[in-house]
């Protein structure tokens, strides 16, 4: 091979890696001119404590080039084998309707969104998500609805806990399990319950008031297809003084009386089936409802419905949803990612379908199930259930041989459980397939008539749905769900909420600690390939293939990257990692007879989740103080870890520190806590400060939790999805988690289940594939170095007008820095809040706000974001400061002038009333730049206080528009 032609390859392959990084050559030579250095190596030594750096690259393989990722992403995926799923338990195929699928899915205007904490510039999304919840209440009957959990069995696992917070049985510790609720969703509860110290009762349902409990878990229908009427096992669980909780079916409760109607006192469930894909396991959305005197102990997020300054109303999430952060160990979960980019699909699709839409599909399906049922009988084939509203399930000794017709045809049963099997019909099923279905179970030349069947159905009213349970009221009467059934009002609807959303194809968001980096297209692509998007997580292991190549490379990439020796890519948010890594942590001990070690060390500076995880895995949190200078206060870490030493299981450590420096004294944290026989948490938030520079591994952490939709690319949108796998040292691989139905390498099935999926959120893991290939070990440390460049250019320009808070060695920061902006609020009045609205008419995202510290801006630029962009930013954040100032010398007064009054609507600017010290256009283009491409929130300030004392959580009825 010529010079000439290796060195056009290796400029191909490292293409990607210019994209990826924002700033060019020139602009970065600039920015360590800015500095006062020579090269981005004199930085790093500067900044990164020489004892922790790597000293040699990563192994991972050469950079590939976008156009060889994809290929070699499709061969790899064609090595997966797509059967006809009819396996159900909670997992259906779909017809993803395109409209959504290209515009809402495969749309960065809404996957590249961050959660809506700045809710003037969130109002599409919130929107949507108000419809969600509207969809939820509708169907479940109840009062209060949450934006979305990440799946069925996490939020059957919250229901439990907000059954024994609001249970008045304050005596009994045990909740009940009926032994025909979903496998995958008793493992997830039953392991929450072992950290928490309840007992799990499993039994017939019948069965669930025979016991001292203070909450009971019902499926409906059940996960072999039987519809029950819970109603006096409902009234039985309540008169015990516990909380009854329904896992139902999304699709069925269009048929189905609500159960709330049937006395529910929670009402939870996966809404994957309506139009997301199967995707191996998720990302799906979960709903979550509960009665109204519950609504202080409901897991999640809440959209409500508030007034903006100028009395319009306007959306927000209510009632201090983001608690974890604010409550620490006292919070009702570490709930922090949501499944809110999901919780948008499956509203779209209920608003694209409407009622009589959504009822014609459930009724379809109902249908073939009555058909296959009246068709096996006929043969004298022996049906376990005498009712039913998609799923049959057939008792058979000849089992063996009709799953081997049936994978011979390239068909999938739900065949996990002796004797019998079940065949769950869905959405895209067709008479063909029940065809099909009768030569794989009666066999062919069975002389069965599709057309003759239907015809006897219809004739008989045979529905598998007993009288009482039929659903007999409205549903989806909002016009939101009865306005937009043609693709063109649709694909406006879709627009025109997305035009609401400030999202990073706008501008960049530099919140700190959250890392909003480029999500590439190439990264993108694989996820809504059928190969990856149309497997059910429990069909058997041979047929996907494919998914275990990617993950294992995955996996390998991640343990060198992490300096790990094992990685689970179960959990499927970054609290779920948490929780995974603390459990993994606690069995480690309970292993070496070690269960009293119960004491968690978090440093006063750490996520909210932290404390919030460490409640949530049973351990007792103590604070470990930090210095002036925000660091881990060294002499008290040593008094606490002598105190506790006997009881000591962990710290929760951040690296870098959540004040955004490398603490030079981390090793030496690490050696503290195992000399005490504790273990060594890092919180894998900052991961974007560390890959290819340091690792968790090197530095001495014991086990991490990895937020990839962080440092490793997949997309925040709008507030999940979000995957949180942990990397473990190899004496706490054997505990990390496991799954009843799909083996797992590494684990054992008794180490429990912390997602309802073996491998989480599966489909969206070649985004993160795609990245690191793409990348190569230079690529990834380049990133990591431009980070920590751009954070100290942008640190270096703003401090020539705001303190900063924090530095670290040679006064550097780490990948992000912390405004103090408690000086200037106390000589003018002006509040954080205040320059975080502001913000917003400049066509900016505020950075994360006052977090870790009160009164202060949190900003990470990341390494995507060029010179341009955070020179733009930077002039915002100093025309900010000029109009302080002017409130300062009282040019203007503290109640009169932009900062107050922001951010700025067309309506507020237009208006025919204008008393500002201020001249309107000033307030809505205070720089030239933002003249170029003006960003408009759709409401003014939103008031918070009034949203909670007047909390709406679903769609307003017409008549409030007409009003």
């Amino acid at each position: 091979m010529s010079n000439a032609k290796s060195l056009e390859q290796l400029e191909q392959k490292q293409d990607f890696i210019r994209r990826h990084i924002g700033p060019t050559p020139a602009q970065i030579g600039e920015m360590l001119s800015a500095l006062g250095v020579s090269s981005v190596e004199e930085l790093i030594e500067q900044t990164v404590p020489a004892g922790i750096r790597l000293p040699k690259p990563l192994e991972i393989g050469e950079a590939r080039t976008e156009v060889e990722v994809l290929s070699y992403l499709k061969s790899v995926a064609g090595k997966n084998k797509v059967f006809k799923s009819y396996i159900g338990q909670g997992y259906h195929p779909t017809h993803v309707p395109n409209v959504i699928l290209r515009n809402v899915l495969e749309n960065p205007g809404w996957y590249t969104a961050y959660t809506p904490y700045q809710p003037e510039i969130a109002q599409g999304r919130l929107e949507s998500l108000l419809n969600f919840q509207t969809l939820t209440l509708d169907l479940t009957g109840l009062d209060l609805a949450s934006a979305s959990l990440l799946d069925e069995a996490t939020a059957a696992a919250e229901a439990m806990a907000l059954a024994k917070r609001v249970s008045k049985a304050k005596k009994a510790n045990a909740f009940f399990i009926a032994d025909d609720v979903h496998v995958q969703t008793a493992d997830v509860v039953k392991t929450r319950a072992e950290q928490f110290g309840f007992d799990i009762i499993v039994g017939p349902a019948a069965e669930a008031t025979n016991h001292e409990i203070f909450g009971a878990l019902f499926q409906y229908p059940t996960t072999t297809g039987e519809v029950v009427d819970v109603t006096s096992l409902i009234a039985q669980v309540q008169d015990k003084k516990a909380i009854a909780c329904v896992a139902a079916d999304i699709m069925s409760l269009m048929l189905l009386k609500a159960p709330g109607k049937l006395g529910a006192d929670v009402v939870l469930g996966s809404a994957q089936r309506f139009g997301v894909p199967m995707g191996y396991g998720g990302p799906h959305a979960a709903f979550f409802a509960t009665r109204d005197e519950y609504k202080r102990s409901l897991p999640g997020r809440i959209i409500g419905i508030s007034k903006d300054r100028l009395g319009n109303d306007a959306l927000r999430m209510a009632m201090q949803t983001r608690e974890q952060h604010i409550r620490r160990e006292k919070a009702n979960s570490n709930i922090c990612t949501a499944q809110v980019l999901l919780a948008n699909m499956a509203a779209f699709y209920a608003v694209y379908h409407g009622p009589q839409g959504l009822k014609i599909i459930a009724e379809r399906i109902n249908r073939f199930a009555s058909i296959l049922a009246t068709g096996l009988k006929a043969k004298g084939i022996a049906l376990k259930h005498d009712t039913w509203f998609d799923t049959i399930t057939v008792v058979a000794a000849n089992k063996a041989d009709i799953v081997a017709r049936s994978q011979a045809k390239g068909v999938n049963f739900a065949v996990n459980r002796e004797g019998e099997f079940s065949v769950a019909l869905n959405e895209t099923t067709t008479r063909e397939d029940i065809v099909e279905l009768f030569d794989i179970i009666v066999g062919e030349g069975h002389g069965l008539d599709v057309a003759a069947l239907d015809a006897e159905v219809a004739a008989n009213g045979i529905t598998g749905i007993p009288a009482s349970l039929v659903r007999d009221d409205k549903v989806l009467t909002h016009e939101n769900f009865n306005s937009y059934h043609s693709e063109t009002e649709m694909l406006r609807y879709v627009k025109r909420l997305e035009n609401k959303d400030l999202a990073l194809n706008h501008s960049m968001i530099s919140l700190g600690s959250c890392t909003m980096k480029l999500n590439a297209t190439a990264e993108m692509i694989p996820v809504t390939w059928p190969e990856f998007a149309n497997l059910h997580p429990f069909c058997p292991l041979e047929q996907a293939e494919g998914y275990q190549i990617m993950m294992g490379e995955l996996h390998d990439w991640l343990v060198n990257i992490t300096g790990y020796d094992a990685v689970s890519l179960q959990p499927n948010s970054g609290a779920q990692g948490e929780y995974a890594g603390l459990i993994a942590i606690r069995k480690y001990h309970e292993s070496r007879g070690d269960a009293h070690r119960n004491i968690c060390l978090i440093p006063s500076s750490a996520h909210g989740t932290n404390p919030a995880t460490a409640q949530m895995a049973s351990m007792k949190v103590v604070v470990v103080a930090c210095d002036k200078d925000g660091n881990i206060d060294m002499a008290d870490l040593r008094a606490k870890a002598e105190e506790v030493s006997e009881n000591l299981a962990c710290i929760m450590v951040t690296y870098p520190s959540t004040h955004g420096v490398y603490e030079e004294s981390i090793r030496e944290v690490c050696d503290i806590i195992h000399s005490h026989g504790g273990q060594v948490y890092m919180d894998g938030a900052n991961m974007n400060a560390q890959v290819g520079v340091t690792s968790p591994g090197f530095i001495g952490s014991d086990v991490s939790h990895l937020n990839l939709h962080k440092t490793f690319c997949i997309p925040h949108g709008g507030g999940g999805p979000g995957v949180g796998p942990i990397g473990v040292k190899a004496h706490l691989a054997p505990f990390m988690p496991a799954h009843s139905l799909v083996s797992v390498k590494g684990t054992t099935e008794t180490n429990g289940a912390v997602s309802a999926a073996p491998f989480g959120s599966a489909a969206i893991l070649p985004i993160s594939w795609a990245y690191i290939a793409m990348m190569e070990p230079e690529g990834l440390k380049q990133a990591t170095e431009i980070a920590i460049l751009n954070a100290n250019y942008l640190t270096q320009k703003l401090s020539e007008h705001f303190p900063i808070l924090y530095r670290g060695r040679n006064d550097r920061v780490a990948h992000e820095c912390i405004v103090d902006l408690r000086p200037l609020k106390e000589a003018s009045g002006i509040t954080e809040m205040d320059v975080a609205k502001r913000l917003m008419d400049y066509g900016f995202h505020a950075p994360t706000m006052s977090f870790p510290v009160a009164g202060t801006l949190m900003i990470e630029p990341t390494e995507s974001e060029s010179k341009v962009e955070i020179d733009r930013f930077i002039e915002a954040m100093v025309s900010i400061r000029g109009e302080i100032a002017k409130v300062e010398s009282g040019e203007w007064s503290v109640e009169n002038n932009p900062l107050v009054f922001a951010p700025h609507t067309q309506g507020d600017v237009l208006g025919n009333e204008w008393d500002r010290a201020y001249d309107r256009f000033y307030a809505a283009f205070p720089v030239a730049s933002v003249m170029k491409d003006k960003f408009w929130p759709t409401v003014t300030r939103i008031d918070d206080v009034y949203g909670d004392r007047n909390l709406v959580c679903s769609c307003p009825s017409t008549d409030t528009y007409a009003e």
